[in-house]
């Protein structure tokens, strides 16, 4: 992962919008006409407080202010008497309406910002499963899950959400600002300049150290995730040696930074309100003492001041709304650069591209004179490594520990790229553009198996959707993997949870599960990358019967850590440091040792 340099901009923002989809951009355009129509209910309602408070002071005044007289007229109303009813009902009418329209507006803000972060997550996910395997190898997985779980929700939450309260807040601001300007320009220009300088100023002040605490919570995210992976993917080891307290304090060294970097954000974005509320409540009453002098009483400048009391009373929230989401952004921008980390990454060029043609395996793969190192200054895994695999041959596989074996099956499995040399098949060389065409013709047993916490069925069948699994061929599969008769004999049988990571089956049981999910793939190479190591001799000879006993056009790979395994093998090849030491039949291969 590339790190963040420690400064943030409006074209941060400008980013996440070229990563919005077209409707949902359509979705913000009707939000925004949504937020204008709110601030016009704003107006209205502000404006409503002079005609009600002037009925109930002054009701005469009403019929001086040439814009309401002709109103006031045409409606009936002729005698000042007969408005502080009416104008009380119109009061509240506007009130109540400007406040239900803005629970509108929160509803509608909230499910549109989290409809994008649902967009945003499966694009992120997207773009982590298809990220290069060599990337994949590369990366803790914990920087996966923290950014598609935790980062990604924290973008809606802290940046999408504040960035649409600034846009609407700013809007229902300025309408408020305008109402009240009109009435009297110069003490709404003093408190919107006296108002907008503090939290600017502090703005200034708090922006450094928001975008360090904003460095701190993306760092202590990942080692968050990472501490839990870690304790409860090992929990066995845990509970056996009694390190459960050296992973509390793990958890806890990466939790209480986080929790204290997220606290001195929110009091950052919480502390102006205190001095701007004192600051607000002391120019009104300059304000209401500067109009009872001035006019000669407080009777006629009620009207007035009602409205800069509650204008004041929606303006003070919005103020502060605004910088609160400002901090807010500021705050999580280093989480939203990793987020657009992501997003730009987008996926590989070849899905985009046209189909290059269905590849065909009718004779031989070919590896040509092929190197791979993962880093250019580390020794290389595989040099001028070549071999020749005909269609329908059992290959056997050995070396030592670090030889280039899991390597060569990962640039075979077209998992990695050679760096050097190339891999044919039928003398066709595979790139990353027809890379799934030929792994359509692969199934692979790894070492390790991976369960998902569902039925046996689902595990065989890995990656088909339920209502699609043929379950005839899953009881065949089992059947040749040689655990069929194990399965028949459980209470539930194929339907048998298995438990978080198959915890609740035998190392040989999940393998041969693991290789009945590659003979239910029904392809023309299977590769077993020490597969039956887990199972007993007996079960082993079974299973490796059974393998070698498949169909003659399935060609196989076995990877094996005894020589014995591939006795029945057309080809054996040793390798020693990324080179073939030597290949043949088993018993030319016993011979020579």
């Amino acid at each position: 992962m590339k790190k963040n340099k420690k400064h943030f901009s409006i074209f941060e923002l400008k980013k996440l919008w070229y990563h919005i989809q077209n409707r949902r951009r359509t979705q913000l355009f009707l939000l925004i006409f949504l937020m204008l129509f709110v601030s016009l209910t704003e107006i209205i309602s502000i404006s409503a407080v002079l005609p009600f408070l002037a009925a109930l002071t002054n009701p005469e005044m009403l019929y001086d202010i040439a814009f309401i007289q002709p109103i006031l007229l045409k409606m009936g109303f002729t005698n000042s008497d007969q408005l502080p009813l009416p104008m009380t009902i119109v009061f509240i009418i506007a009130v109540v309406f400007a406040g239900l329209m803005r629970i509108v507006l929160l509803w509608t803000q909230t499910h549109f910002a989290y409809a994008i972060g649902a967009d945003i997550s499966i694009r992120v996910y997207r773009s982590a499963l298809y990220s290069p395997y060599i990337e994949q190898v590369s990366t803790n997985s914990s920087e996966f899950i923290s950014g598609i779980s935790h980062k990604t929700h924290l973008v809606v939450t802290q940046v999408i959400m504040p960035s649409l309260l600034i846009i609407s807040s700013t809007m229902i601001l300025l309408a408020i600002f305008m109402t009240v300007i009109f009435i009297q320009p110069h003490a709404a220009l003093t408190i919107l300049f006296s108002i907008g300088c503090i939290y600017g100023f502090v703005s200034f002040l708090s922006k450094k150290k928001l975008l360090e605490h904003s460095e701190k919570i993306n760092h202590k995210s990942n080692l968050l995730i990472k501490a839990l992976q870690e304790g409860f993917g090992g929990i066995r080891d845990v509970l056996i040696d009694g390190t459960q307290e050296v992973f509390c304090k793990i958890f806890r060294d990466s939790d209480l930074p986080l929790r204290k970097a997220q606290a001195e954000i929110s009091i950052v974005g919480q502390s102006p309100r205190f001095i701007v509320e004192a600051l607000g409540v002391t120019i009104l009453a300059i304000f209401a003492f500067y109009l009872s002098v001035r006019d000669g009483g407080i009777e006629k400048v009620i009207p007035i001041l009602g409205v800069f009391v509650l204008a004041a009373q929606r303006l003070l929230p919005i103020f502060h709304q605004i910088y609160q989401s400002w901090t807010s952004i500021i705050g999580c921008s280093a989480l939203l650069k990793e987020i657009l980390f992501y997003l730009d990454k987008g996926l590989p060029k070849y899905l985009s591209q046209p189909l290059s043609g269905e590849i065909e395996f009718k004779n031989h793969i070919e590896l040509r004179n092929v190197n791979f190192y993962y880093d250019a200054n580390r020794e290389s895994i595989l040099e001028d490594f070549s071999c020749k695999i005909k269609k329908g041959e059992r290959v056997g596989l050995i070396g030592a520990t670090g030889s280039g074996k899991s390597t060569l099956v990962d640039i075979i499995l077209g998992l990695l790229a050679p760096r050097a040399g190339g891999m044919y098949v039928d003398n066709k060389i595979i790139l990353e553009r027809n890379y799934r065409s030929w792994q359509k013709h692969i199934s692979h047993v790894p070492q390790n198996i991976f369960l998902a916490d569902t039925t046996i069925s689902e595990n065989i069948a890995f990656g088909v959707p339920t209502t699609d699994i043929d379950y005839k061929l899953v009881h065949e599969c089992a059947r040749k993997a040689q655990i069929a008769e194990t399965i028949d004999s459980w209470p539930f049988k194929y339907n048998t949870i298995v438990g978080e990571r198959g915890i609740r089956l035998s190392g040989g049981q999940k393998q041969r599960i693991g290789i009945a999910r590659a003979l239910y793939k029904k392809t023309d190479i299977i590769i077993f990358d020490e597969a039956t190591s887990a199972l007993d001799d007996k079960t082993e000879l079974k299973v490796i019967n059974s393998i070698f006993n498949l169909d003659e056009n399935i060609t196989i790979l076995i990877i094996a850590h005894r020589l014995s395994t591939l006795k029945k093998c057309t080809q054996v090849i040793e390798l020693v440091g990324g080179r073939v030491l030597q290949s043949g039949t088993y018993k030319e291969i016993v011979g020579k040792t």
